[in-house]
């Protein structure tokens, strides 16, 4: 198969391929790992279980307008796309200016750090302890470059690999919850309320892990351009992975709170799901989880390559950053220029930060934000271009994107309030979103420099 006329990018991706992009990337780390911190900031079974059902209702309201726009706007570039359309080339700049320089390599290096974390924990004593914060760089950044190669491949390759893993990582779940059922348990931990009180802060940085868990879906619009028949085929991508990312999750809470109270929870000194394994399973068991974590964080990251820098590729492709970003590889069709460049970006992170938990902050808070004006086109697209075939509307609009709204400004003004109050205030998050706004001189500079086209 050859690429489309101009060097765009091929159409290779179906049904399975385009749902196991949005699931793979969305299921990653944070059902996986945040369980005990989330037992340790809210004491209360009920209360985390709302947060849980409250982001995945309010990411699924924002999927559902998604899947309007992709199946409007079927391009390469997702969200991008959308905020172009709705408020110009200024914001469009900024968006594809944030997901270069903040939200991508945040992304990528949060999880390949991770990855790396759980492979030397896996590993046990090679000389190197899990945490030698040398080791865990080096084999991020090998990890990044290894997968880095394979997506520049071409984007069948990429969807393979990630179909595969993401077959795997759903597979960690169902054992865990499987499992749950044979260690013991009772399903009165799931009525566990806290006896001391919930402090605002520690609900605030509460609702920063299960938002980290729920990032991801946005990623699916992102590759419409190589979508067969994107027409008709995004809603269904859309719409039917996050329904299964909400029920997993869901279902994946329920059982760590069968398995053990919230107190035991957060006072474990092994993962959850470990856990749960090796109470059912034993020492095998346990083994056998962490190593489908492994190839969960895997997939979520190589997703995350995959779709990531489309959205630089598509900014390139209406003259709103360097032509090169914009250029198919001639012998590959994947966007080269822009996976190399945010890949390299995402590997300085890991140099420069080297601590997850505040990469994934500074990255949801910035993520989010930019997702407010991703969803929000839905309304100003209606009134601009109401005659525009729209193969698929948004159910119960307006209230359904309005529910994403506010739930989401709800949900980044506690992360914000639970990082600022504390004994030693975290203002990553702010940095991160004065560096997004740079982006507005940064399309000043770079409207006024940029050649015109003659005539």
């Amino acid at each position: 198969m050859t690429a489309e006329a101009g060097g765009d990018l091929r159409r290779v991706i179906g049904f399975w391929g385009g749902t196991a992009v949005i699931v793979g990337i969305t299921i990653g780390s944070g059902i996986f790992r945040k369980p005990q911190t989330l037992a340790g900031l809210v004491p209360d079974a009920v209360v985390i279980l709302s947060l849980w059902t409250a982001f995945g209702l309010i990411s699924l309201c924002g999927a559902l307008a998604l899947a309007e726009l992709a199946s409007m706007l079927p391009r390469t570039g997702g969200p991008y796309v959308f905020i172009h359309a709705a408020y110009g080339p200024a914001a469009a700049f900024v968006f594809g200016w944030l997901y270069l320089l903040v939200a991508t390599p945040a992304a990528i290096g949060a999880l390949a750090t991770f990855f790396a974390e759980l492979l030397l924990d896996l590993l046990g004593p090679v000389g190197l302890g899990p945490r030698d914060r040398g080791a865990v760089a080096a084999l991020a950044s090998v990890t990044i470059a290894v997968l880095t190669a394979v997506n520049l491949r071409g984007t069948r390759l990429g969807t393979a690999v990630q179909g595969t893993l993401t077959v795997l990582k759903v597979s960690a779940i169902l054992l865990v919850v499987s499992a749950a059922a044979f260690a013991g348990g009772s399903f009165a931990h799931l009525a566990e309320r806290s006896r001391t009180g919930i402090e605002a802060a520690a609900l605030g940085r509460a609702a920063a892990s299960v938002i980290w868990a729920y990032d991801g879906w946005i990623a699916a619009s992102m590759v419409a351009g190589e979508v067969l028949g994107a027409e008709r085929r995004m809603r269904h991508i859309i719409v039917a992975g996050m329904v299964a990312i909400v029920l997993l999750y869901l279902g994946a809470n329920v059982a760590y709170f069968y398995a053990l109270p919230v107190t035991a929870m957060a006072a474990a000194t092994e993962g959850v799901p470990q856990w749960i394994a090796a109470q059912a399973m034993g020492p095998a068991g346990a083994a056998s989880i962490s190593a489908l974590i492994l190839c969960s964080v895997f997939g979520a990251l190589n997703g995350n390559i995959l779709a990531k820098p489309r959205v630089s590729f598509a900014l390139a492709r209406d003259g709103l950053t360097f032509g090169f970003l914009g250029r198919a590889h001639p012998r590959w069709s994947t966007p080269h220029a822009a996976i190399l460049i945010q890949c390299a970006g995402a590997v300085a992170l890991v140099w420069i930060l080297r601590d997850f938990d505040r990469i994934t902050t500074y990255y949801v808070v910035v993520e989010w934000a930019a997702l407010l004006f991703a969803v929000g086109a839905v309304f100003v697209l209606r009134r601009r271009l109401p005659e525009t075939p729209r193969p698929f509307r948004t159910p119960g609009y307006p209230w359904v994107p309005a529910v994403f709204l506010l739930g989401t400004l709800v949900g980044l003004g506690a992360i914000l309030w639970g990082e600022i109050d504390q004994p030693t205030p975290n203002y990553s998050p702010l940095w991160g979103l004065i560096l997004s706004l740079a982006g507005f001189p940064a399309y000043a500079l770079w409207s006024r420099s940029r050649p015109r086209p003659r005539g």
